[in-house]
């Protein structure tokens, strides 16, 4: 973010926290149609990677929306 001063709608951090919130967040999405296409030519490998990668970024999402929500509360961690 360039604005300065009281003009800022968010603090850099929380822009950067919502940011990557939001990409975890398309990530955790993707991974369904991943998990379908890996069912679908029977790689079962592939089915619980993506299923594993799922969960994970699931867990750094809530993470990450915890931090996000302490910082919007008191300004910073």
């Amino acid at each position: 973010m360039t604005a300065t001063g009281s003009e800022r709608a968010m603090s850099n951090l929380e822009y950067d926290l919502l940011t990557t919130l939001h990409h975890k967040a398309e990530a955790v999405k993707a991974y369904d149609t991943y998990i379908n296409d890996a069912q679908s030519m029977n790689s079962q490998p592939c089915v619980e990677l993506f299923q594993k990668l799922k969960q994970q970024d699931m867990q750094q999402a809530e993470e990450i929306r915890q931090h996000l929500q302490e910082v919007m509360q008191k300004g910073k961690m």
